[in-house]
């Protein structure tokens, strides 16, 4: 199978446990891969190129920074990008569900897909986690990444989209280690903090029978209007609960205890924080 109107761009840093998996996923089938690595120590540039990417080095600022940077600096030369991290990859049945679809795309400018969170070797498939639709193929004329985006980044189209078939599995190996995750998330969480001071007061500019990511946006207005220290537990019940979580057995309550419940717990910890400064 050839893809020749879609060009895949990765981005990078110490990314050697993951990249190979993530390239060999689609170099088969791709017009152009890059890779914007930000300096990595390890053999991510190495491997990369090795299965045959372009690499380029660009400093990090921020996720939305770096892929506005991306996109508008490689040399592009399909209509259509699929922006993937380096955990992903792409299923067979995913990669022909995109072929179908970029066969005859219509006026659609964007495709949703459904990615299946792996967590220490194990799926997590409840807890609202699965199935997950992320905006990650689009047309790179009618693609915009919101720079306000401290540390999710959320591609952005105008026009209509569509849900792809087949899964892109998200596998974090450099997260094997308990240890590395939370030092991830610990960062994370003080810029979360920032981030919701710096949108307080938006209300949510989605709509609840939008895509999905205009529900997320939307419920996101929604959690910065709920108070501080009451809602990680009820998002934890919520989703460990509600949500069936706890039929992720071991590693599903680890996941969603620390990601829903201790992450959410930091973020308005560093919220208390910065307000107090």
């Amino acid at each position: 199978m050839s893809v020749e109107t879609v060009s895949v761009v990765v981005l990078t840093f110490n990314e050697a446990e993951n990249i190979a998996a993530c390239l060999d996923s689609v170099r088969a089938w791709a017009a152009q891969v890059f890779v914007v690595d930000s300096g990595s120590t390890d053999d991510t540039v190495a491997l990369a190129e090795a299965r045959g990417a372009v690499v380029v080095t660009h400093p990090f600022e921020t996720h939305a920074a770096q892929w506005q940077w991306a996109l508008s600096a490689l040399a592009l030369n399909t209509p259509w990008v699929l922006a993937l991290d380096a955990d992903q990859r792409v299923t067979p049945a995913l990669a022909d569900s995109l072929a179908r679809a970029l066969e005859a795309p219509g006026d659609r400018v964007g495709f949703f897909l459904n990615r299946r969170q792996i967590f220490r070797g194990r799926w997590i498939k409840h807890g609202g986690y699965y199935p997950k639709y992320l905006l990650k193929l689009f047309r790179r004329d009618a693609v915009a990444v919101d720079p306000a985006d401290r540390v999710d980044h959320h591609f952005r189209v105008t026009g209509p989209t569509a849900q792809l078939a087949g899964d892109l599995v998200e596998d974090n190996r450099n997260e094997a280690r308990i240890s590395e995750w939370i030092a991830k998330h610990n960062r994370y969480a003080r810029l979360q903090a920032l981030e919701e001071i710096e949108r307080a007061g938006e209300t949510g500019e989605g709509r609840w029978s939008g895509n999905p990511d205009e529900r997320t946006a939307r419920l996101k207005g929604v959690w910065r209007r709920l108070p501080p220290y009451l809602r990680p537990a009820a998002y934890f019940f919520y989703r460990y609960i509600v949500r069936l979580g706890f039929l992720d057995g071991k590693e599903g309550f680890v996941f969603h205890f620390l990601q829903a419940w201790w992450y959410r717990l930091l973020v308005d910890i560093n919220l208390d924080e910065l307000k107090r400064r």
